[in-house]
């Protein structure tokens, strides 16, 4: 139905099956098609069978979903032909039907984030629905197109963090500027990533997070200094509007608080992002300084370390990097590859080896891992997989899950020792 690689969101009311708005791949499926998507899914109801995904001839994915009986949301991926397990990290995760159901459990927490719920639940004016929906199309289009090189949060719910220089230098400005902004909920982004956070901010359900954290990088890319927006929180909030008051303190540095009627914008901006942030310029560009790394300078990798996602388990909290290695033979993957590898090699790691953390997984997620882990008498703490591409190894710990892409020269039976020494060395050096 799509190219291959390109994927197709389509949201409907449930139970006339209205299109309310199309995003995705350039070449929009043909309405009906989208009316025969919708009707196999209302059919399958009527008999008493639930349909919440298929693969089509051609190795495309559908996905189905409908949230509170009031809006369906269906994910439509071009897909390739049937797969390997050992090819599952070669193709795009777009392909994967448990991506394809996070991204909508996703995109439906991003509308209730910005809408609300009672506004979703309620569809009393669809002509006025479908114009609200439209200020949710910059984070759908950021969930969907993958916009960020490296933000593995919408994929894993945990918050994507950058490890600054001077923790607690930032981490008392962010709780001072929060406290006196009269709001428990603050945080510093840097280039996208968590920098500092109060404790209450952390204490918000790890999507809640995640979206948030997407939402603050699309309104900096809007190119306004300071904003004041109102948001729902989908798991704390759903019905109850707050207000996020984000302030650029640099060119990548953004600062924002959760908080009540007050301060104002104006009052914010003027009295206290120059008390609390001026003397702590030289500070963030160290922060800044850190870069995609996300690591401080104190933290040395391996050479042979290509890539690497570090998921702090108790705290949802994950840090990841592409390394830029010298000259190789064979070459690594690109960068932007290099990341889609990662992104892969988690996926395939949690559908059929490690478990999941989050209470509120899909069923998809944990009818996949079921089916495999069957034949399983214990968790498995550690697995590894050899591709064309790179070699990949993860380990799980009651603390920390790894995962690694080392080049292809090093030797298999060395990955368990790069993937412990690089755990070691980070949690070591940090504290993660």
């Amino acid at each position: 139905m799509l190219p291959d690689g390109s994927v197709q969101l389509l949201c409907l009311t449930a139970s006339s099956g209205v299109p309310l708005f199309t995003r995705g791949a350039s070449r929009p499926l043909p309405f009906s098609v989208i009316g025969s998507l919708n009707g196999v899914h209302m059919f399958g109801g009527g008999q008493g069978a639930w349909l919440s995904s298929c693969e089509s001839q051609g190795g495309g994915q559908v996905v189905w979903r409908v949230f509170h009986q009031s809006l369906m949301l269906i994910a439509v991926s071009g897909g390739q032909q049937q797969r390997s397990p050992a090819q599952e990290t070669s193709s795009s995760c777009r392909d994967d039907p448990i991506c394809l159901d996070r991204l909508l459990e996703n995109v439906w927490s991003c509308m209730v984030l910005v809408l609300g719920l009672d506004e979703l639940m309620n569809v009393r004016n669809v002509e006025r629905l479908k114009r609200d929906l439209r200020s949710c199309f910059g984070l759908i289009d950021q969930l969907l197109g993958d916009q960020q090189e490296g933000m593995l949060g919408p994929v894993t719910h945990c918050a994507d963090t950058l490890l600054p220089p001077n923790p607690t230098l930032v981490q008392e400005a962010v709780e001072g500027f929060a406290a006196a902004a009269d709001s428990e909920f603050g945080c510093l982004l840097v280039h996208g990533r968590i920098a500092a956070a109060t404790e209450k901010w952390w204490r918000l359900a790890p999507q809640e997070v995640v979206l948030l954290t997407a939402l603050i990088r699309s309104l900096s890319c809007g190119g306004a200094v300071s904003c004041d927006y109102p948001v729902f929180l989908p798991h704390g909030s759903p019905s109850v509007a707050h207000r996020l008051l984000r302030f650029q303190l640099l060119p990548g540095a953004d600062v924002c608080v959760l908080c009540g009627p007050t301060p104002s914008l104006y009052q914010a901006e003027s009295q206290l992002v120059g008390r609390f942030w001026s003397p702590l310029v030289e500070c963030l560009r160290d922060c800044l300084d850190v870069g995609q790394r996300c690591l401080p300078k104190s933290v040395s990798l391996r050479p042979d370390v290509l890539a690497l996602l570090l998921i702090s388990r108790e705290t949802r909290r994950s840090i990841s990097c592409v390394m830029t290695p010298a000259s190789q033979d064979p070459p690594p993957p690109p960068r932007g590859r290099a990341w889609e590898l990662l992104k892969l090699f988690y996926i395939f790691c949690m559908r059929r080896y490690f478990r999941q953390e989050e209470s509120g997984s899909s069923e998809a997620q944990q009818g996949s891992a079921e089916d495999f882990a069957l034949g399983f008498t214990h968790q498995p703490q550690q697995c590894y997989l050899v591709t064309d591409e790179c070699k990949s190894y993860a380990l799980q710990t009651p603390q920390h899950q790894l995962f690694l892409l080392c080049p292809l020269a090093v030797p298999t039976f060395a990955l368990r020792s790069v993937a412990t020494q690089t755990l070691a060395d980070v949690t070591a050096a940090t504290g993660f």
